[in-house]
């Protein structure tokens, strides 16, 4: 059982020596499918992470599925455990009828009420980012243009957005490759998007996996995005964690320090073949020594 396994592990690792103040190390938890969140969030705190972050359908279809009280028991969980729920990723998988881009006002509608409801949901369970990737929810339909696609996705945040300033919380739009969506593929294209706002609440989150489609480099295009990124995922373009294929991470944490990044770097895997454990302890230890 995951719980048992806990056991086995020495003391989480120090804080890399190289790893700048107020920049932590975050996994994402659909790699703990059937584990208990209490396991979940033990073996996240136990392997060294400062933090979890939370994939909605992992708790249900939908955020609006999830009463109060859950929200409070999880956030008092991973307290307990000594973590953070940092934020809360992959939004709109098994939420049905949502569309940024749909030429369907009463679709936007209601997709941007859906925005607004998650907003909360993350602020609940003491989250700060909501990751929006979404690709088949902003994918371009027949007929539509990019600036009218555009105009419709503004109007949609746009009511999550003020709802985010209030309650503390960060979307951050995830530019994606375009083998993924035809809507905002790199990074350049979301900080424009998000721009229009001026909001402190609306910024982007880099991925490295999604970076690897773009023609520049890494790091620079972390140096281009500083410093209006508030979230990164660290994977490697093979789906896997950091460490487990070709993609070398000490110039990306070179990048980060030097931009002065302070939120999460936070794992995020596609592919699950090594199990949980492994994939979160080595992806760890990769990270310490190329932050070191």
């Amino acid at each position: 059982m995951p719980s048992l396994i806990i056991g086995i592990f020495s003391s989480p690792p120090p804080p890399a020596a190289g790893r700048l103040a107020g920049m932590k190390f975050g996994i994402c938890n659909e790699i703990f499918q059937g584990w208990s969140p209490e396991a979940t969030f033990e073996f996240v705190a136990r392997t060294g992470y400062d933090g979890v972050e939370i994939a909605p359908f992992t708790l249900a279809k939908s955020v609006t599925d999830v009463p109060s009280a859950e929200r409070r028991r999880l956030r008092d969980l991973a307290a307990r455990a000594g973590i953070e729920i940092c934020g809360i990723h992959w939004v709109l998988v098994q939420a049905e009828g949502m569309y940024l881009t749909h030429p369907e006002p009463a679709v936007r509608e209601r997709t941007a009420r859906y925005f607004c409801e998650l907003v909360e949901f993350c602020a609940d369970l003491g989250g700060k980012v909501i990751v929006v990737g979404s690709p088949k929810q902003r994918n371009l339909l027949p007929g539509v243009a990019v600036e009218q696609a555009s105009d419709w996705a503004a109007a949609t945040f746009t009511p999550a957005v003020r709802r985010a300033e209030e309650r503390g919380v960060t979307l951050c739009l995830e530019p994606l490759a375009p083998a993924e969506t035809d809507f905002i593929n790199t990074a350049a294209d979301a900080l424009q998007f998000t721009r229009r706002f001026a909001s402190p609440n609306f910024k982007i989150i880099l991925d490295v996996k999604a970076m690897c489609a773009e023609p520049d480099s890494i790091p620079a295009i972390i140096r281009a995005s500083a410093p209006d990124f508030a979230h990164f995922h660290a994977n490697d373009k093979n789906l896997k964690g950091p460490g487990f294929g070709a993609v070398d991470f000490h110039p990306i944490a070179g990048a980060l320090r030097e931009v002065g990044y302070q939120g999460y770097v936070s794992v995020e895997v596609f592919s699950f073949e090594e199990g949980p454990e492994v994939i979160a302890r080595q992806s760890l230890e990769y990270l310490h020594r190329t932050f070191a």
